[in-house]
């Protein structure tokens, strides 16, 4: 089953090294890039380019560069004209050998906000105006899971070039499609309103980390006023399951626990993406298909509500 992500939300999942892509649309203020990854067990450094090109001599607008060296830091750089620039650095090492990270690059109209594993690690400000960046380059002592471009336009090759899409546009039928605004970092115990309800094409995002303890944890698609849950999702670390299940009328249906595969690991970053079909749920996980759940609340157009519960981080999640 081809994975085909909503517009705005373009992932790339287990890019081979040197990643050296076109960012969806070009960078502008607004967008943020996620990367998951692992770190090498004997990791020396890695870095990730904000470039002007996708040639090895374009200008570096922004040089992420992590170094175990005896020294651990993090240097910033800009390369023009073949030269660098002034050095930044930050002697503190957010990553570890051998362990799973996130790496968010938010950007603003002002700088680069870099944030690490959930947490706010520097501020880069522009030295090269962010619209002429149009590749990322990521290379070095490291795994990557998942490259994710938030809030661009699609690329060329789907159609919408580097225009701008209109406000409220009318996707092709077999596109998928996102509503809401992205939300980062939220707690958990997280509570989402769906505006609207749940319709057809429609596709939550949700990003997130099993810490080492976690055991369980629990997604609901919930009709406010009933309390009726159309999907159930439970992943048990603790006995390896994927369950689901409905709440229906006060009662529980019957509980299904097939899937492909299980990518719910303590220690381990996930990308989950739930659509809604106009017969099931179609779940896919970085970014291979998991399930699907036929739907058992036939009106799904009443699901107002998602919860996000137990033993998980979430680092974004949109609706």
């Amino acid at each position: 089953m081809a994975y085909v992500p909503a517009p705005g939300y373009q992932p790339t999942f287990n890019p081979t090294l040197p990643y050296r892509q076109i960012i969806p649309g070009g960078l502008r203020a607004g967008m943020s890039v996620y990367i998951q990854g692992e770190a090498d067990d004997h990791m020396k450094r890695f870095s990730v380019n904000f470039t002007t090109g996708q040639d090895p001599e374009a200008d570096i607008a922004f040089h992420f560069n992590p170094r175990f060296d005896g020294w651990d830091k993090v240097v910033f750089n800009t390369k023009q004209g073949g030269k660098w620039g002034s050095e930044e650095k930050k002697r503190s090492m957010p990553f570890k050998k051998g362990a799973s990270f996130e790496m968010v690059f938010m950007i603003f109209q002002e700088h680069y906000k870099v944030v690490v594993n959930g947490s706010p690690f520097y501020e880069y400000g522009h030295r090269i105006p962010l619209q002429l960046v149009t590749h990322l380059h990521v290379d070095g002592d490291l795994s990557l899971y998942s490259i994710n471009f938030l809030g661009g336009q699609p690329a060329p090759s789907q159609g919408h070039g580097h225009t701008q899409m209109p406000s409220n546009p009318l996707p092709p039928s077999n596109l998928p499609t996102m509503e809401g605004p992205p939300v980062f970092n939220p707690p958990v115990p997280y509570t989402g309103r769906l505006q609207g309800g749940l319709t057809a094409r429609r596709t939550i995002i949700i990003k997130g980390f099993i810490p080492l303890y976690g055991k369980s944890f629990v997604i609901n698609f919930k009709v406010g006023c009933t309390g009726d849950l159309a999907l159930h999702f439970n992943p048990r670390l603790s006995e390896g399951t994927l369950t689901r299940n409905s709440y229906l009328r006060g009662s529980w249906g019957s509980e299904e626990r097939s899937s492909t595969f299980n990518p719910f690991r303590p220690g381990q970053y996930f990308d989950l993406s739930i659509r809604c079909g106009l017969d099931r749920f179609k779940l896919y996980a970085n970014g291979q298909h998991l399930f699907d759940f036929a739907h058992r609340l036939t009106a799904f157009h009443t699901v107002d509500t998602l919860e996000v519960l137990g033993d998980v981080t979430l680092s974004y999640v949109q609706i």
